[in-house]
């Protein structure tokens, strides 16, 4: 795979320097917007639900002590701890070490990574103040086809990643 280096993925000092300076705004933007966004569902909406763009979606305040979907919601405390706060706060400074200090991510990649990074980073925040809760809000669906309650960490989350592996597959056929 070829790479071209850009400003933010210019190997050196001054390269690991502008890589670091996205990723820490990008960050910051991400995780003040997703913790915006639920102060906002927390003060406006319970116990209202409302309905927008034809029922197509809909704001809802919940609160989440499991993943995505709720899964692992039925697992003890301590268990949730561990997995959801502890070990996923290590996942988020082993992705963050690998973006700031890998020269070979172009710079699509960074960003989709800082994406993930500040989703998390926002769902950590949420954890470690609400006791183990993550704060819910947004529905989107036709009918009874519909997604689970999620947030705007969520939303940066589930595209970055996507991107990621969008990008990896078409780079895969691109070294074929």
């Amino acid at each position: 795979m070829t790479v071209a280096h850009d400003d933010a993925t210019t190997p050196g000092a001054g390269g690991s320097r502008r890589r670091l300076s996205l990723v820490t705004a990008i960050v910051a933007v991400t995780v003040a917007l997703d913790q915006v966004t639920k102060a906002m569902a927390q003060a406006w909406l319970p116990p209202h639900t409302l309905h927008l763009l034809g029922d197509t979606v809909r704001l809802a305040f919940s609160e989440n002590v499991g993943a995505f979907l709720s899964l692992g919601a039925s697992l003890s405390p301590a268990l949730r701890f561990w997995i959801f706060t502890v070990a996923s706060g290590g996942m988020l400074v082993l992705v963050a070490i690998y973006v700031v200090s890998s020269d070979e991510l172009p710079q699509d990649a960074i960003v989709a990574l800082a994406f993930v990074l500040g989703g998390g980073v926002g769902n950590l925040i949420d954890r470690i103040t609400r006791e183990g809760r993550v704060v819910d809000f947004l529905n989107f669906g036709i009918g009874n086809l519909r997604t689970g309650i999620l947030n705007v960490a969520d939303i940066f989350i589930t595209f970055g990643a996507l991107y990621v592996m969008w990008a990896a597959l078409r780079s895969g056929r691109e070294d074929e």
